[in-house]
């Protein structure tokens, strides 16, 4: 059977988007390698969601554009609902982004290692795909992303894996210097320093976009939000699935919404997690680069096996982190999301374990 008659040569090529390990329950694992929240959402925002359920409308299609979500967003964020695109996920949202502002043959620069999922949804839409290696010191490669003349350039703040957070001031260049739209991808953004949302005001060729997935500890509803000049939104919506966010995701997001204050122990235990995962395992011998989100990306000591090795070692002992061993750049290294403290402390025993044993 030749399948090349019927699939596109666009989905024939790609290799497509491999997530992280999703194990079943029957062994527990200490699970580090998605960037889940370890902890699950405040008891408010539970009690609000369970309030609000009403099964008796589950049989009705939900508000087509998520309304409800896009007004608790706005009280909570200080923008106008008009700006704000709600999807199903952020990753619905970057579907959305190259569907408006891509057309086949038209180029999606990036700088390179980032979220491999551009790469994949760029070929979908038969984009043209420029990865950007960054400049030394993970800085922001303004002149050789500007070099493509792209249509679409995507920078994820914090960047994943590597976890730094490039400056405002950069993506405010870019934003000047550019004549394609400049998407920010804030999924971390909330453990880190600071956030891109004033950049709004300036500049009408951005758009950002962040997740329920990772702080909200709301990975298993599906939520987005993007942000940006209602002009572009209103095209965006064009193009967006209908009824694409479903009833009680809805029903979830506007709950966090009321409640973010509610999560800022949780965040500050994962920042205060964060940084003291990065001392002890630089006291290891590993490279760990400094990290705004909620993983760090850790080069293993030489003499004690590779990347690969250690994942699996790792994995062996019940602890699950990420290898991307197909990025040249990263053969060495592993990422590991940010757990409760009692998983971060059997991390290292297990380290511990692997170093001296």
């Amino acid at each position: 059977m030749n399948i090349r008659h019927w699939v596109r040569p666009e989905v024939l090529d790609m290799a497509g988007y491999q997530p992280g390990e999703q194990p079943d329950a029957a062994r527990p694992f200490i699970k580090l390698n998605t960037n889940e929240n370890p902890f699950n959402p405040p008891p408010a925002v539970l009690q609000a969601w369970a309030d609000a359920l009403d099964f008796g409308r589950l049989r009705l299609y939900p508000e087509p554009s998520a309304r409800p979500v896009r007004e608790a967003a706005a009280a909570a964020y200080g923008i106008d609902a008009a700006q704000i695109l709600v999807g199903n996920g952020s990753d619905d949202l970057l579907t959305i982004l190259l569907r408006t502002f891509v057309a086949p043959g038209e180029c999606v620069a990036v700088p390179e290692p980032t979220y491999s999922l551009y790469h994949s949804l760029a070929q979908l839409q038969g984009g043209r795909f420029v990865g950007v290696p960054w400049d030394q010191a993970w800085q922001l490669p303004v002149a050789g992303l500007l070099a493509s003349a792209p249509k679409l350039l995507i920078i994820a703040r914090p960047n994943a894996p590597t976890g730094h957070a490039v400056p405002l001031p950069l993506v405010a260049e870019l934003c000047q210097r550019t004549t394609g739209v400049v998407v920010l991808d804030e999924a971390y953004v909330d453990f880190a320093d600071d956030n891109g949302l004033a950049l709004l005001r300036d500049h009408a060729n951005l758009i950002l976009i962040r997740t329920f997935s990772k702080s909200m500890a709301m990975a298993g509803l599906r939520i987005g939000l993007a942000f940006g000049p209602v002009a572009l939104l209103e095209q965006m919506h064009k193009v967006r699935d209908s009824y694409n966010v479903n009833r009680l995701s809805q029903v979830a997001a506007v709950a966090a919404l009321e409640h973010l204050a509610d999560y800022q122990p949780f965040l500050q235990t994962i920042r205060h997690e964060r940084q003291a995962l990065t001392v002890a395992l630089r006291q290891r011998g590993f490279e760990v680069l400094d990290s705004q989100a909620n993983f760090v990306l850790a080069r293993v000591p030489p003499g004690h096996g590779g990347g690969r090795w250690w994942l699996e070692t790792l994995r062996a002992a019940g602890i699950l982190v990420r290898y991307f061993g197909n990025d040249p750049s990263l053969v060495d290294h592993l990422r590991i999301t940010i757990g409760r403290p009692e998983e971060m402390v059997r991390l290292l025993e297990e380290v511990d374990r692997v170093l001296h044993g």
